[in-house]
């Protein structure tokens, strides 16, 4: 592993040759030029995955199960077929909703969900509770913004069969104690479920260390394609959960009445998958092999740090991420969010302004909507500093 070198690092995304400011990348992360050859490659000799036999299928189908195998290896997973490949965190949610808890929830059984939740890890609960008769229970926020264990802990009861939680807010950047809530869950027979979308990218954890049972990502916020997201499910519970999709290549045998299910992960991944995607993943999780992202980190840590700095030195700011984030979250007193993000953009500054898919949290910090800077480590100081002076640019238009 070579030692961060923040230069460097930023000269692998051909998107960054120009001269613009990219701040949105809780909302995508940009692309290195070893994912986008890989994926320009695979369209050039094209084949599909898991059905043909000439050669290059067979050399796709290798490539394909590495690739799972890396990301099993990127989370600690026990087994690589551990992991199933699904469009994305949204989808791989829905799959835990409609594949395990359908199945098993009970009227009266409930769900805990936290209030720091982006729309994807709570609207497929609300759901699968209207299907069954179970109940969504909020675990509310404190002042702080934080998630309280001690919170979770009054909320707990012997009907809790699911705690579904964010690994990292989109909105305010704060990571609960999963190792904790993990320990609470399964002291009481419950599971729990993490949304593992944006704090993959700065903080990959251990599930069998957290003893998490199902953990869920999208590709797109880790340098890859688009389309691709990942279910990470505990071996025991993945086989005893129903298929959510159904046709080509998800079966050991079918008549006109009935079907055999393939084992996991195929029996959930029905039909041709997101080959290209998964080529590129496979090339941008070889690469990071090679970046510490500890100091990555710790570099995109430091440059949130000067960014809110200078920040707080201009009028009305009202902070609501928290510290030692990788984003910077807040609002400006009588000025819109969306006016700020498109007197930015004018300025080739791309941030993203509004409810950021989280409507209830944004209910409980009193907000109608913010603006959200976030931060990799392929940004830096001067990106910082357009940054700052396009916000001071702005607000003395609008005020």
């Amino acid at each position: 592993m070579m030692a961060f070198n923040s230069i460097h690092f930023r000269s692998q995304f051909p998107s960054l040759q120009c001269e613009g400011v990219y701040l949105d990348s809780a909302a995508t992360a940009l692309k290195p030029l070893v994912m986008i050859e890989a994926t320009k490659d695979y369209y050039q000799n094209v084949a599909t995955v898991l059905r043909s036999k000439h050669t290059k299928a067979l050399a796709l189908d290798a490539q394909y199960e590495l690739a799972r195998s890396l990301t099993a290896d990127l989370i600690n997973a026990q087994y690589s077929h551990e992991i199933v490949w699904t469009k994305g965190a949204t989808e791989s949610i829905n799959l835990v909703a409609q594949g395990y808890a359908r199945k098993n929830l009970n009227i009266g059984d409930e769900i805990i969900v936290s209030e720091l939740e982006h729309h994807s890890n709570l609207i497929p609960w609300i759901q699968v509770a209207q299907q069954t008769g179970a109940k969504v229970i909020k675990w509310p926020i404190e002042i702080d913004g934080t998630l309280s264990v001690d919170c979770l802990q009054t909320l707990i009861t012997p009907k809790t069969r699911i705690i579904a939680v964010t690994q990292m807010s989109n909105v305010t950047g704060f990571q609960p104690d999963i190792y904790e809530i993990s320990r609470i869950a399964h002291q009481h027979n419950a599971i729990i479920v993490v949304d593992g979308a944006q704090g993959i990218v700065h903080h990959p954890i251990d599930m069998q260390q957290y003893q998490i049972d199902f953990y869920a990502f999208s590709a797109h916020k880790l340098y890859a394609p688009t389309g691709l997201g990942v279910l990470y499910g505990k071996a025991d519970l993945l086989e005893k959960m129903d298929c959510w999709q159904s046709g080509g290549k998800m079966l050991k045998s079918v008549s006109f009445t009935d079907f055999e299910p393939a084992n996991i992960p195929y029996k959930f991944e029905a039909g041709t998958p997101n080959i290209a995607a998964v080529v590129g993943f496979y090339a941008v999780l070889d690469w990071l092999k090679s970046i510490d992202n500890f100091a990555a980190t710790h570099y995109t840590i430091n440059l949130v740090k000067d960014a809110l700095i200078k920040l707080k030195t201009l009028p009305d700011i009202n902070i609501h991420s928290v510290a030692n984030s990788s984003l910077i979250t807040f609002s400006i007193k009588d000025i819109h969010h969306d006016d700020i993000a498109i007197l930015l953009a004018e300025q080739d500054i791309a941030i993203r302004s509004g409810e950021l898919c989280a409507q209830p949290l944004m209910q409980a910090l009193n907000c109608k909507g913010v603006i959200r800077a976030s931060f990799m480590p392929y940004n830096s100081s001067m990106d910082v500093d357009k940054f700052i002076l396009a916000i001071e640019n702005a607000i003395s238009i609008l005020k």
